[in-house]
């Protein structure tokens, strides 16, 4: 039916051809990530005659959203009028639930063709039974999914480990990296590990990008990893071995802090500094954030739906994605069923039609031009520091105003300021 390659070409080349040049990434300064959901539905003339030819569809984006930005818990406003998260994964499916309240009022009015149709409850609808929804990101969601094993030989990012080291990472740290006092900086430079394991891309003043920021590229970032099954001593005395014998000696750590109140990663050394499964707030620029992570979004849509709740009520079942694809950047497909899937299971007493969903989980081979890792390859020495884009646009399939451009949680061109004066005059 489709690849993950096909997806991710069709979302890069919307995102080149029906987005504005306004809100994207300033060339050879700036990267961004992005985020897409692409409905899947059979072609018309699907020949009934032939059972074994392979199905064959049509493919369009209906939802995108850029951005790597989420404001701290001090700058919140209970007005409602700025955007706690603006990471692309979120402005995507903040886009598909606009996409999908307009498709409702078509199917209401009975106006043109509509992806909902009526349910068995009368003033119910429920999508089409040939519809499928694919989530795309260009990147690892931060998080969870983001803790992932780097082998000794690498110098590339790493290739899927056994579903035994994802839920039980149990690795003897190598190199001294991070201390737990310095978390939130870079690791030590002159860490052997370090200088052999070197993933991330470095700026010119030889500081690896961090993730006190917020950004949404801080799930793989330098290592960021611990077991919630194994103990500290049982964690430094095994060392894990991924298939072929190689040796795990670091992970990627994720800048998504672990919820306040609970329990909270180990701080140690290398591979044993992150616990996996645990849930994670965003990080913010020197204020915690109050925005759950991509990882545990994601997982939330995988058991409610991605409609919202406002929806529900007119909906006789919830809209699940029934494939999550990833761009080509760090990744492990054992650390994303974890993430995504494995660690909602136990998960119970839910309403009548909502449950955990097996989606199917892929990554594409192809690279987004404007993440961090293409700009900082095309980069030439002397042009400065790369920073993450401020900007976030998102993207429905709808006819008015299909476009919403915000930087800092708030609309382009508009400031905290020019907000107040909008809602004292009534506007």
């Amino acid at each position: 039916m489709w690849t993950a390659d096909e997806i991710a070409r069709l979302c890069y080349e919307h995102y080149g051809s029906r987005l504005p040049k306004q809100g994207k990434p300033e060339p050879n300064r700036e990267w961004t990530l992005l985020a897409a959901v692409v409905k899947i539905q059979p072609t018309a003339d699907q020949a009934c005659d032939r059972p074994d030819r392979p199905v064959q569809v049509t493919k369009e984006v209906v939802s995108m959203g850029t951005g790597t930005k989420c404001i701290g818990q001090s700058k919140m406003r209970k007005s409602g009028d700025i955007l706690n998260d603006s990471h692309a994964e979120v402005i995507a499916r903040r886009s598909f639930q606009r996409y999908l309240l307009h498709q409702l009022h078509l199917a209401a009015t009975l106006k043109e063709e509509s992806i909902f149709v009526p349910g068995t409850q009368r003033g119910l609808w429920k999508l089409r039974p040939d519809l499928l929804f694919v989530f795309f990101s260009s990147h690892t969601p931060c998080g969870d999914a983001s803790i992932i094993p780097m082998l000794e030989f690498e110098d590339q990012p790493c290739c899927p480990v056994s579903r035994d080291w994802a839920n039980n990472p149990s690795v003897e740290a190598s190199g001294n990296l991070e201390a737990p006092e310095d978390k939130r900086k870079c690791e030590d430079s002159d860490s052997p590990v370090t200088k052999k394991m070197r993933l991330e891309p470095r700026t010119p003043d030889g500081m690896a990008h961090h993730q006190s920021f917020g950004n949404q590229e801080s799930g793989p970032n330098s290592p960021d990893v611990s077991s919630s099954n194994l103990t500290a001593e049982e964690l430094a005395t095994v060392t894990g071995m991924a298939p072929g014998g190689a040796k795990v000696v670091d992970v990627y750590r994720t800048g998504a802090k672990c919820v306040p109140g609970e329990a909270g990663d180990s701080g140690k050394p290398g591979a044993a500094y992150h616990r996996v499964g645990l849930l994670r707030v965003k990080p913010g620029r020197g204020d915690r954030t109050c925005s759950m992570s991509c990882s545990d979004k994601l997982a939330r849509w995988n058991v409610l739906g991605c409609q919202g709740a406002l929806l529900m009520h007119f909906l006789e079942e919830p809209i699940y994605l029934s494939a999550v694809v990833i761009g080509k950047c760090p990744y492990s497909q054992e650390a994303m069923q974890r993430a995504l899937i494995g660690r909602c299971q136990n998960v119970s007493a839910l309403p009548e039609g909502f449950g955990v969903q097996e989606v199917k989980l892929q990554q594409s081979d192809l690279l987004f031009e404007q993440s961090r890792c293409a700009v900082e390859a095309k980069k030439a020495e002397n042009q400065g520091r790369l920073v993450p884009c401020g900007a976030a646009i998102g993207w429905s399939a709808v006819p008015e105003q299909p476009l919403d451009v915000t930087a800092n949680g708030f609309p382009q061109g508009t400031t905290k300021k020019g907000i107040g004066r909008l809602q004292a005059s009534g506007m």
